[in-house]
């Protein structure tokens, strides 16, 4: 099938994994903000998001897309690596007009990976995991106790801005080169996706990183928050 067979097919495949693995970003974002406003009605939707069929469904949906989007991604960059030949030990200028995303793609990738690992330790193991397995589900559906446990460690603070911040990289040059290699991408609207792609990139950014800084802070403060 070209779609896994040709180079163009696998670029399909990481960019429509990719613009749907944005969508999940957004939702994720959206429903972690609420944690800043209402700590009960964020935990709402950690009872409502726990091991339902449809919740576990969804997330071995969500983990097959990251799968094939790791996977290709490590595909692509081989085969491109392949095609340079002996022209990659050429020592050779950056061209000016290449982003520095779009030369570290890959490593940005691997940090992002790192850090979705660190995430599903901290908080999947510990709610729906712990839940499908019978293990210890005191604090199964309390979202806002293990963000409270995970940001009043220093150290995880740390980690997961170093993480957020090759998010945004990678998603700045992800998410227009996806439409691009969707074909949406014409005179008018190749600038207009770009600038698209870091505005919408940043608010991802920032939301996920105000809950983090927040609640960071309210483990320094005590119970102030």
């Amino acid at each position: 099938m070209w779609l896994f067979n040709s180079s163009i097919g696998r670029k399909v495949v990481m960019s429509v994994t990719g613009i749907a693995l944005i969508l999940f970003l957004t939702f994720h974002m959206s429903m972690n903000v609420v944690a800043l406003f209402s700590e009960e009605g964020y935990n709402m939707i950690c009872e409502m998001l726990g091991a339902n069929w449809y919740a576990v469904v969804a997330t071995g949906g969500l983990a097959a897309l990251a799968v094939l989007h790791i996977f290709y991604a490590f595909v692509l960059t081989a085969q491109n690596r392949r095609a340079r030949g002996e022209s990659k030990y050429a020592v050779t200028d950056k061209p000016a007009k290449v982003e520095w995303a779009s030369q570290n793609m890959l490593v940005l990738g691997i940090i992002v990976v790192v850090g979705l690992l660190l995430h599903l330790y901290n908080f999947w193991y510990n709610m729906m995991f712990q839940e499908l397995i019978g293990g210890d589900t005191i604090y199964a559906a309390d979202g806002v106790h293990w963000i409270r446990e995970t940001f009043s460690c220093p150290v995880f603070v740390v980690l997961y801005l170093i993480w957020l911040v090759a998010l945004w990289f990678h998603l700045t040059h992800g998410f227009w080169s996806a439409l691009q290699t969707l074909g949406w991408n014409g005179k008018t609207w190749f600038c207009r996706w770009k600038v698209i792609s870091i505005a919408y990139s940043t608010l991802l950014f920032a939301g996920f990183a105000i809950v983090v800084l927040y609640f960071a802070f309210c483990g320094m403060c005590g119970s102030c928050c």
